[in-house]
């Protein structure tokens, strides 16, 4: 028999919970805790499951619509109409730390982890996307070779979930930046299709309604993960292997379909997920959204291996697992289903109807706890916010304008720039034969056959600017996500986010939080887009120090019609080619300044959200109008790089290239301002010549600056600005652009 280890200081400040937490077990419990309630209190009081530091501040998010049929919070996921009946339930999470320490595996638990929060829900998953960031995978930094690693790993891992389990990965976005060093940032997105009436719910509904468990056997694995993930990660993070947990793509392919089935009989109260805290966290959610309690025996619960004590089975996060509360009688149903599909299951407790969490083992209690206490009533904190130092701002008069031919080619080669191709290909985008924009446009588009229905989705953060004023940097965020989705000609829907930052304990660091989670909240009321749900994700710290604030952004959108669709890259020689929002002039926080001169320095680029608006309602327009043949937005690099990336990004590029040539005069601007600056609200369409008059009315009577610059066409990329002549072949930036993350990874 084991015998439990005595509660001690020690073994509490272990679990992560403070002297004052466990004085409050004790007043709830109103006695000690024993060794596995102290494990369950630490797990669900985490971070990542409680977001005690961060619950107050999430508050301020918009979460209401006319569209929202699932607040955020609520459930697993929110789920939003899109007409006709039909609904969609989306989200995004992280697994930060586990792939930090196996990126395989903890990249592809983390994809597996999303796609049962969206079934879990009701909605059958049709396409992923996600947001990555590591440190430089390229240059003389000492952690080069590690870099390499992860990335290849989460990537590896990303794509082999993905496409075992047959759902496409049709987007996302890569950067990198030495904050990241020891730190990757893996943030996978999911979404789901679903009617209306097959909403489900995770509240342990009906008393005496039996609890079962369903899917793969609980092991070892993803031991108090929910707790590795909210603390720093240091070098002694290798020796929480066991933390990660491992993950079987074609087991959750069959729980998918079992479950699916399942929801569309009445055997189901309700249903929930065994993520984050596995049994833990599934058992006392459930009981305390449905206002009940539930009791289960440890002994009938199915395990693959021997010895486990009651503390290693209720905090395993073992994947591919499933509670199912059934409705009394319907017992058979659920045996039969998961028998069809050679799937463990097991009745393994029942509901109870006074609010605990009983945990029994061969009958004999080893847990007992009030579920809403436990699930709903962690501690929330107001931790201390103090602005870091002013960054530096930049005196454009001491920068010196170096090679704007070399410089073009740096950009285009930098990672954070250069095609994802590498990325995407280990990707399965087609598979379901939705994908109409396939990944490498600003928005991927996605055929949702069920419903007839075209989504737009894209993921946005620029991590930059969030270091150096977060605020503005989560504004923008929002703001080129609905960017993006206008270039694709989508109408904004909804918003997930994954807000990834360092230690809250730190001043500055819940500085930046607070202020980034203010500017998305600002800029989700400015494109009157609600907050459907997300993730919180901490303690992104290794050694060298916290990583840049990285609140991303997940923004889906939908196409009224097919003819609407509009990808990113040039179409037809003699297209004429049309700026739209103006010049500008903004070089501060550049990925020039970054990559050319090698500095992160402000200020932030302004933005102005009714102008931001205007421009992509006129853009709707404009495509509705069908005088768009292509529309790309400016972003990093600013007008030279979106100018190039329109010439290479064609996914199967034609005989003849598509180069342009350009004229552009700002008095009073250098030729690298122009070229490179990233001033917000500004997009690059094409359209044919016989158009642009049209185009350019419609724009001014909107009060939108627009001016036609060039002309699509010839093997060169030539650039006149404000009389200085500039120009690279089509095959030198492909060079620099297309090859550049394969020839690092291949270094």
């Amino acid at each position: 028999m084991t015998v439990e280890p005595k509660i001690t200081p020690e073994l509490v400040a272990k679990h992560g919970l403070t002297p004052d937490e466990y004085e409050r077990i004790k007043s709830i419990l109103k006695r000690e805790p024993n060794f596995t309630e102290l494990g369950i209190f630490s797990v669900m009081w985490s971070e990542h499951c409680s977001y005690k530091n961060s619950r107050k501040e999430l508050r301020k998010f918009p979460t209401t619509g006319d569209r929202v049929l699932v607040k955020a919070g609520e459930e697993n996921a929110g789920v939003i109409d899109i007409g006709d009946g039909w609904a969609i339930a989306f989200k995004m999470e992280s697994h930060n730390h586990p792939s930090a320490v196996e990126p395989f595996q903890g990249a592809a638990t983390g994809v597996g982890g999303i796609i049962r929060d969206i079934f879990t829900m009701g909605a059958r998953p049709v396409f992923s996307l996600n947001s990555l960031r590591f440190g430089p995978i390229t240059g003389d930094s000492p952690n080069v070779k590690t870099n390499r690693r992860l990335f290849a790993g989460v990537v590896s891992g990303i794509s082999h979930y993905g496409n075992c389990i047959g759902i496409p990965t049709i987007g996302g976005e890569v950067y990198f930046d030495e904050s990241y060093d020891g730190n990757p940032l893996v943030n996978v997105f999911n979404l789901g299709i679903l009617k209306h009436e097959q909403i489900a719910r995770g509240a342990a509904k009906g008393v005496g309604n039996p609890v079962f468990y369903v899917g793969a056997e609980t092991g070892r694995d993803g031991l108090a993960g929910a707790a590795f993930a909210s603390r720093d990660l240091t070098e002694e993070s290798k020796e929480d292997r066991p933390a990660v947990q491992v993950g079987d793509p074609f087991r959750e392919k069959l729980l998918l379909e079992a479950c699916l089935e399942l929801l569309a009989t009445d055997a189901v109260a309700g249903i929930q997920d065994m993520g984050a805290a596995g049994l833990t966290c599934s058992t006392c959610e459930t009981a305390s959204r449905g206002g009940t309690g539930v009791e289960i025996d440890l002994a009938k619960v199915p395990q693959r291996e021997t010895g486990m004590t009651p503390y290693e089975t209720m905090l395993s996060e073992s994947q591919e697992r499933m509670l199912i509360i059934v409705k009394k009688g319907h017992e058979k149903t659920v045996c039969d289903i998961f028998a069809k599909w050679d799937l463990p299951y097991a009745e393994v407790g029942v509901v109870k109807d006074d609010g605990m969490m009983r945990v029994l083992n061969h009958g004999q209690v080893v847990a007992e706890i009030p579920a809403r206490q436990l699930a709903d009533e962690a501690p929330l904190y107001d931790r201390e916010a103090k602005a870091g130092a002013t960054p530096p701002q930049l005196d454009l008069a001491k920068l010196a304008e170096g090679d704007n031919h070399a410089a073009l080619l740096s950009l285009l080669a930098h990672p954070s720039i250069a095609s994802k191709n590498w990325v995407y290909r280990q990707y399965d985008h087609t598979v379901r034969a939705g994908t109409v924009v396939v990944p490498g446009s600003d928005s991927a588009v996605f055929l949702v056959r069920e419903a007839n229905k075209l989504l737009a989705a894209t993921s946005d953060c620029n991590g930059l600017y969030c270091a150096l004023d977060p605020r503005q940097g989560a504004r923008i965020a929002i703001a080129e996500g609905a960017r993006n989705l206008a270039c694709a000609g989508a109408m904004p829907l909804a918003v997930t986010d994954n807000l990834n930052f360092g230690n809250p304990h730190k001043p500055e660091n819940f500085w930046q939080l607070r202020e980034s989670v203010e500017g998305l909240a600002e800029g989700c009321r400015a494109f009157d887009v609600p907050v459907t749900g997300g993730n919180v994700s901490l303690y992104n710290e290794s050694p060298a120090g916290a990583i840049d604030p990285t609140p991303t952004v997940g923004m889906v959108g939908i196409i009224e019609e097919e003819r609407h669709v509009t990808s990113s890259y040039f179409k037809a020689a003699g297209d004429a080619i049309i700026l739209i929002g103006g010049f500008g002039d903004e070089l501060g926080a550049s990925h020039y300044l970054k990559v050319v001169h090698g500095q992160k320095i402000g200020p932030v680029p302004k933005l102005d959200f009714a102008r931001e608006r205007a421009t992509h309602d006129a853009l709707r327009a404009l495509i509705k109008s069908r005088f768009v043949k292509s529309a790309h937005d400016l972003s990093e690099g600013g007008l030279a790089v979106a100018l190039a990336e329109s010439t290479l990004a064609h996914p199967n590029p034609p005989p003849q290239p598509l180069g342009a040539t350009i004229e552009i005069n700002a008095p009073g601007l250098r030729v690298d301002q122009l070229l490179f600056n990233e001033t917000q609200g500004r997009i690059v369409i094409t359209a044919k010549p016989t158009d642009v008059g049209p185009i350019l009315l419609l724009l001014e009577m909107r009060g939108i600056p627009a001016h036609r610059i060039g002309t699509v066409g010839g093997d060169m990329f030539k650039v006149t600005a404000n009389g200085a002549h500039v120009g690279w072949s089509i095959a030198e930036l492909r060079t620099a652009w297309y090859d550049s993350i394969a020839n690092a990874m291949n270094a």
